[in-house]
C-alpha cells in the first residue's frame, strides 16, 4: 500500500527549512501533503490563498507533493485523507518537548497514525517563520532562508503595511 504522509503547519511564510523537509519527505514517502493549518484565532501575514499559491509554485516540479488546507484536529484531517504518517520538523531540543507531547496525544486519539520526526539541514536549524517575519520587518536579510518568491512576497507585504 502506498504511504501517504501529511506535513502540517501554518507555513506563514514557507521557509527553506520547510522546503528541505518536504523535499526529503517526498523521497521517503509515496506522496506528501503540505497541510496548511487555518487557525481562526491567528492573523497570518499571508492569506490562506497566498500560502497555498506559494507552496504550489515552489513544489510545482515535484509530482508527489500536494498542497491542501485544514482546520480542526490534525488526526481527523489525516484520517479523512487516508494518510498513515504525520511528518514533523525538529529544529532544536526545545522543539522536542512540545512535538513529543503532540505526537503522544495524536497517537492516543488515533493509534493507526504514526509520527515521523525529521531535522532540517543544518543551515536551517535556527530558522522559523516567526523569526523570518521579525527579521524582515526590521530590515534584516532573509535571502537564502526562504524561497526567492517568498522573499519577494515579503517585500511586497511589508511595503504595503509601511506608512509612506
Amino acid at each position: 500500500m502506498p504511504t501517504l504522509a501529511v506535513y502540517p503547519g501554518s507555513f506563514d511564510p514557507l521557509t527553506n527549512g520547510h522546503v528541505d523537509i518536504i523535499t526529503r519527505g517526498a523521497r521517503l514517502f509515496d506522496r506528501i501533503i503540505i497541510a496548511i493549518l487555518i487557525n481562526a484565532e491567528k492573523t497570518p501575514l499571508f492569506t490562506k490563498a497566498e500560502r497555498v499559491e506559494i507552496a504550489c509554485e515552489v513544489f510545482k516540479h515535484v509530482p508527489n507533493v500536494e498542497v491542501d488546507t485544514f482546520d480542526g484536529l490534525l488526526v481527523d484531517y489525516v484520517e479523512k485523507r487516508k494518510a498513515q504518517v504525520i511528518v514533523r520538523g525538529l529544529r532544536a531540543v526545545s522543539d522536542f518537548e512540545f512535538e513529543f507531547q503532540m505526537a503522544l496525544m495524536n497517537q492516543r486519539l488515533n493509534g493507526k497514525i504514526e509520527t515521523v520526526f525529521m531535522m532540517p539541514a543544518e543551515q536551517y536549524t535556527y530558522t522559523s517563520s516567526r523569526l523570518i517575519k521579525e527579521v524582515f520587518r526590521l530590515g534584516g536579510r532573509v535571502h537564502g532562508l526562504v524561497p526567492d518568491m517568498v522573499e519577494e512576497r515579503l517585500r511586497t507585504k511589508i511595503a504595503a503595511r509601511t506608512p509612506a
